[in-house]
């Protein structure tokens, strides 16, 4: 006989959420990865920092990645490879800007790049979820 646990039914309605809840979280982390990319491209918004950086700089194709980058995940086109691309590029800002300030993530300002990197890493093997142009491309 089987036995059962009290609100296990729940566990397993809410794990069918799953796919849903990756579209949601790729959406979230890809808007606020595009607004890194306004930040160094436009200087929107205005007192962000770095402010605009030159375009043909580190931080310049750095903005290019983050705004066309992002926008494309956004919307779930060519996630998986995009967000591979991404991973790197965020995996690159540590090592470059963060961690020759210090070991500790936490005091050279390097967390929010770690996770982006994990976040698009995880997208990259992953993939866009039900609510996105890879799915519709896909039928």
């Amino acid at each position: 006989m089987a036995t059962t646990y009290p609100g296990r039914e729940s566990t397993r309605s809410v794990a069918s959420l799953a796919p849903q809840l990756l579209s949601v979280l790729r959406i979230v982390v890809a808007l606020l990865f595009v607004t890194h990319g306004l930040v160094k491209l436009f200087g929107f918004p205005t007192g962000a920092q770095p402010g605009m950086v030159p375009l043909f700089s580190v931080f310049g194709l750095a903005g290019v990645l983050e705004l066309i980058g992002g926008a494309a995940v956004l919307l779930g086109v060519f996630t998986r490879p995009i967000s591979f691309i991404l991973s790197g590029e965020m995996a690159v800002a540590y090592f470059m800007a963060h961690a020759p300030q210090g070991a500790f993530p936490v005091l050279n300002g390097g967390e929010l790049a770690i996770l982006y990197c994990f976040a698009f890493l995880y997208f990259a093997a992953a993939g866009s979820g039900p609510w996105s142009l890879d799915a519709r491309r896909r039928g």
